[in-house]
């Protein structure tokens, strides 16, 4: 196929908008659905010439590396203005709230498997590590989450001062902490088992108890409680 044809002078049963209609969404390729989400191509190059040129640019293998591109990356990227880049970045956001929706009924926040899946798109992608805070009722209900850091998950930079000042504003009953490891391996590291042991005394002390933390690798999790690491007081 000649990459500069428009979508019209594609043989009919190639285009992916007929494609579709004849044998439903599930039928395109990654590259054909992104095609019909764009509509058009560029000057000289269409839609599926495009998508594709999009989910390989610079070594993004695929229709994962939508995740990884910012609006900056996205504008740089010829033959992607303002509106494309809105287009995509809006596609991304729509596939995390989907999966996250899709595991919302299901989510208990005493079982570490519904949590980490139910965050899992939120964090996996991630290039840098980032730590939510979790807080529960006593009920074991969410009332509040927040980012607590973002970028090297560091147990000399975060301070359980700061965390339980926000959880006791929600006047919470228990917390759970979730980070993820760009790595994509969730094992812990040293300064994860420093990071949990310190909130964990500080919350012994003040009586908001640290149920879990929780470590988000590619498609796997690590559970400090499932692990047993909570009780031994690590």
């Amino acid at each position: 196929m000649n990459q500069s044809n428009t979508i019209k002078e594609i043989p009919e049963l190639e285009r992916p908008y007929e494609k579709c209609e004849r044998r439903g969404a599930a039928s395109l390729s990654d590259e054909e659905l992104l095609a019909v989400l764009l509509r058009t191509g560029t000057r000289g190059e269409n839609a599926l010439a495009l998508a594709r040129r999009i989910l390989y640019h610079a070594g993004e293998t695929g229709i994962l590396g939508i995740h990884q591109f910012s609006m900056e990356r996205l504008t740089a990227i010829k033959g992607i203005g303002k509106v494309k880049a809105i287009q995509i970045s809006c596609i991304s956001e729509l596939a995390k709230r989907l999966s996250k929706a899709s595991y919302q009924e299901a989510l208990c926040f005493s079982e570490p498997g519904t949590i980490a899946r139910y965050y899992m798109e939120d964090l996996r992608h991630g290039k840098q590590e980032q730590m939510k805070l979790l807080m529960l009722n006593t009920k074991s209900r969410l009332i509040g989450e927040t980012d607590i850091s973002k970028g090297t998950v560091n147990a000399s930079l975060i301070t359980p001062r700061e965390l339980f000042i926000e959880a006791l504003q929600k006047s919470a009953v228990y917390i759970i902490i979730i980070h993820n490891h760009p790595s994509g391996d969730p094992t812990p590291s040293r300064d994860d088992l420093l990071i949990t042991k310190r909130i964990f005394d500080a919350g012994s002390l003040i009586g908001i108890e640290l149920l879990d933390h929780i470590i988000i690798g590619n498609n796997c999790y690590m559970s400090f409680r499932e692990e047993g690491m909570l009780l031994e007081r690590i």
